[in-house]
């Protein structure tokens, strides 16, 4: 299962209209910027009236909202509860998904790629940033008064990206910097629901982490997470809870369902590519040639050359 890109996002949110879908998009924003954009939460829920969930639970973006309303933020292994408002930071490397608790929502979101706040544009480096680190969970609770100051910078967002000032992206990438910024200075929610789900929400997020690395259309793309412990590590728990749980819920440890996934794209790749052999072993994660013909074999019994024939 592959990250929800950009394209994707707006088409969730616009349905079939192209129209409806280019008049959401800010203007000049291809502009060699990076992409950014700024929602109202409550308008966009009159949109998406018909959907009980809002549509970005995989994302190959990074993402900040003022949440308010009641609402649920679930992450591997645990539950964060939101009774009222707080603010979030979504980050591609963290899976999540973010569930309404009721249709009486309200508070705004900007979505923007990597490319719009790269630190010789911002001088932020978002993989260095606290905030967005695999190892937290950047949920925020705020009072009444943090959230209407918050509400503040959003409303100055859009008020900007309507207007047609030349260096507004620049202004823009300032008042996300005071966001990031506002979000480093507080502390996180500690209301927690019961783990009693945490088992099928560990195993759930696992197989999406290891879909969303296929497929493999590029020589030049290659695998980030190749052992349990890099999984564990991106989920924020220990790779021996990991273990068990994926254990308990499949009946095969972590590392034989990496084997499995890899062994299965090495046969497509072997079979339905021209790249040849050491390619393969590139982009499926393997530092010498001789590792992945090893493992292709004590897998299936067959070389990989043997296999290609």
């Amino acid at each position: 299962m592959k990250p929800k890109s950009i394209e994707e996002f707006y088409q969730e949110i616009s349905g079939d209209s192209g129209t409806e879908q280019n008049s959401l998009l800010p203007k000049d924003i291809q502009k060699e910027i990076g992409h950014f954009n700024v929602f109202s939460t409550k308008e966009l829920y009159e949109r998406l009236k018909e959907k009980p969930v809002m549509p970005y639970d995989r994302r190959a973006y990074y993402k900040i909202s003022l949440i308010r309303g009641k609402n649920r933020v679930e992450y591997a292994d645990r539950v964060i509860d939101i009774e009222e408002n707080a603010l979030l930071f979504a980050t591609p490397k963290i899976p999540y998904n973010y569930v309404p608790q009721d249709t009486q929502q309200s508070g705004h979101f900007c979505v923007f790629t990597g490319e719009f706040l790269t630190k010789d544009k911002s001088g932020i480096d978002l993989d260095k940033l606290p905030i967005f680190q695999t190892d937290g969970y950047p949920v925020f609770q705020l009072t009444t008064d943090e959230a209407a100051e918050i509400e503040l910078v959003f409303k100055k967002i859009h008020q900007e990206i309507n207007s047609d000032y030349v260096y507004k992206y620049d202004l823009i990438r300032n008042y996300v910097a005071e966001l990031i910024h506002f979000g480093q200075k507080l502390q996180p929610v500690t209301a927690l629901y019961s783990k009693h789900n945490s088992a099928a929400r560990v195993s759930s997020l696992f197989v999406e982490l290891l879909e969303r690395q296929f497929p493999i259309e590029s020589p030049r793309q290659r695998l980030e997470l190749k052992s349990a412990k890099d999984f564990a590590s991106r989920l924020a728990i220990h790779v021996n809870h990991l273990n068990k749980v994926l254990k308990e819920n499949t009946g095969k440890t972590t590392t034989e369902l990496i084997s499995d996934r890899l062994i299965h794209e090495a046969k497509i790749l072997l079979k339905e590519t021209d790249w040849n052999i050491s390619e393969i072993a590139y982009s499926l994660g393997f530092e010498e040639l001789a590792h992945f013909s090893n493992f292709f074999k004590k897998q299936t019994t067959l070389t990989p050359i043997s296999f290609r024939v």
